[in-house]
């Protein structure tokens, strides 16, 4: 058998991305095996060549480790599973699109079709045998607390996505705190080193100022020296 390639992390959020604009159509819908077809066609048109059995499994590996981050705190979920937020944002839109669903009436379809998401029925797989034999699915009655169940589920998202936000913004704060003492560092360096210049060229300046008083006094010496010497000359040639 032939072993399936490991799914890289630009795979796999590449397969969210698609998998979330799809997610409308996937809730409508029991039968999709199409869908995945589409979503592998997707996946090789950016150059990753999946097949759509592969993309469902994946799909249903991450749905268990999501279901598995449930009840964890941010950081220690983030640690878990890598792709949390992204399986978040994902049933965000899909509570808030299931509630839309039930005031129009296609509550009960989208709870069934969310139901054999998580299943492993065989109805979804993709032989045409299966296809055909797998019509046989256990229908769930939709429980009276599906409102209480939908608002608590949101109250939970905006807790979540609050403490993301917040951890965002402090990211942010902190960036902006390093950026800050790198500029006040930088401006200290290149402060330091325009004081060294200009020390250095004073330095310079001083040392060419008493050169220059060196040789002036040498000078002076020479002249007086050589003048003394014909003034005796010339007196005793008198």
């Amino acid at each position: 058998m032939e072993r399936v390639p490991q799914w890289s992390h630009e795979e796999t959020v590449e397969l969210l991305k698609i998998r979330a604009e799809l997610d409308k159509s996937f809730m409508e819908t029991k039968r999709n095996k199409a869908l995945w077809e589409t979503v592998s066609t997707r996946m090789r048109i950016v150059g990753f060549p999946r097949t759509a059995e592969q993309c469902k499994s994946k799909w249903k590996n991450l749905l268990t480790r999501f279901k598995g981050s449930e009840g964890m705190e941010v950081e220690t979920s983030r640690q878990y599973f890598p792709f949390h937020e992204e399986m978040q944002r994902i049933f965000s839109e899909r509570m808030v699109m299931r509630s839309i669903l039930m005031d129009d009436g296609k509550g009960k379809e989208v709870v069934r079709v969310e139901e054999n998401e998580y299943s492993s029925d065989d109805e979804d797989q993709y032989c045409e045998e299966g296809e055909k034999k797998s019509k046989k699915k256990k229908r769930r009655r939709r429980r009276k607390g599906d409102g209480d169940e939908v608002v608590e589920v949101l109250k939970e998202i905006v807790r979540r996505q609050g403490e993301m936000e917040e951890r965002w913004m402090k990211e942010v704060e902190e960036r902006e705190e390093e950026r800050r003492m790198w500029e006040e560092e930088w401006r200290r360096t290149m402060e330091d080193m325009v004081l060294e210049r200009m020390e250095m060229e004073r330095r310079w300046r001083e040392r060419d100022e008493e050169r220059k008083a060196r040789d002036d006094a040498r000078a002076d010496r020479r002249h007086s020296l050589l003048t003394a010497i014909l003034t005796k000359l010339s007196e005793k040639n008198h």
